[in-house]
């Protein structure tokens, strides 16, 4: 019945990608259609826009565009695509000197992009989006050989690895929620993983929930953001009762025409709306894969 009612919010408000991935999670269709409607952001360089990222609406490609992109592949497990080796070659070609992303690349038209996107430093790399892109690439290389061997993939874990080794108090929300997605990904062909999380542990706090400092009034990354999915490491580093007060959390925040908003600013209606599609996607994933639909 849960996934029903998100199938219609997302027939009446979804974009196509978005309505792609929920058929797949939910094993309705084929993990090509996915692959399909992802083509249409991508660039000729290899990279993805095109507002993929919603609150990035600018043509160029853009780290925050592979990091969608690849999480549209993972989804569309068991498909395959050819264009995941090409977009860890651009990743190449925009990665920076020790090994890190730049948190955006310049962007020519910043109509409907939020500041911290269009004033990012593009010579100034950032491990909260480098780990954000690594966590999903090492996910996509589970079953993508060709990612696997990637010279980028070994490169930007290296650095990610290295900033997370300093960190010594706990870092902004969405560093720490992307730094244990990272570690969780590459543990199982990264020994070393494990130990960063340990070490990140220290500042999840016992119910998962980590305020976003400076992000809109109540906003809030919590334990289902990092650790969605039962049976992975990083589920270790928090209780039991933990996981299912926040899959409790999670079901009560549908909203009555069957799909669950955010609580953070967009910055254009249609990354509002957009917004609130993928994140019934997701919601819909984690209720799926943990037993609650």
């Amino acid at each position: 019945m849960g996934s029903e009612q998100a199938r219609a919010f997302l027939a009446a408000h979804g974009r196509q990608l978005d309505r792609r991935r929920f058929d797949a999670i939910t094993g309705t269709a084929d993990g090509h259609t996915v692959l399909a409607a992802l083509e249409a952001y991508r660039n000729d360089d290899g990279g993805y826009g095109w507002g993929i990222e919603p609150d990035l609406r600018a043509r160029e490609s853009q780290p925050a565009g592979a990091l969608h992109a690849l999480e549209a592949m993972v989804d569309a497990e068991p498909a395959r695509t050819p264009r995941a080796a090409p977009l860890l070659d651009w990743l190449t070609s925009v990665t920076l000197p020790d090994g890190g992303l730049p948190f955006a690349l310049p962007i020519a038209d910043t109509t409907g992009c939020a500041p911290f996107w269009a004033q990012a430093e593009p010579r100034e790399s950032s491990l909260q989006i480098t780990a954000a892109v690594a966590a999903q690439a090492h996910r996509l290389a589970a079953f993508d050989p060709d990612v696997a061997g990637h010279p980028w993939l070994a490169r930007a874990t290296e650095y990610c690895f290295a900033e997370i080794r300093n960190l010594d108090e706990r870092p902004f929300a969405y560093v720490l929620s992307f730094a244990l997605m990272l570690a969780d990904a590459a543990s199982d062909t990264h020994p070393e993983a494990l130990r960063l999380l340990d070490h990140l542990a220290t500042f999840v706090p016992t119910d998962g929930a980590v305020p976003v400092e400076g992000g809109a009034e109540g906003e809030t990354l919590h334990l289902l953001d990092f650790a969605p999915e039962p049976g992975r490491p990083v589920r270790k580093l928090v209780s039991e009762a933990a996981v299912e007060s926040d899959l409790d959390r999670v079901e009560s925040e549908r909203r009555a025409d069957g799909g669950w908003a955010v609580d953070f600013d967009s910055y254009s209606p249609a990354a509002a709306l957009e917004w609130r599609g993928y994140t019934t996607v997701g919601n819909v994933a984690i209720l799926h894969r943990n037993g609650r639909l």
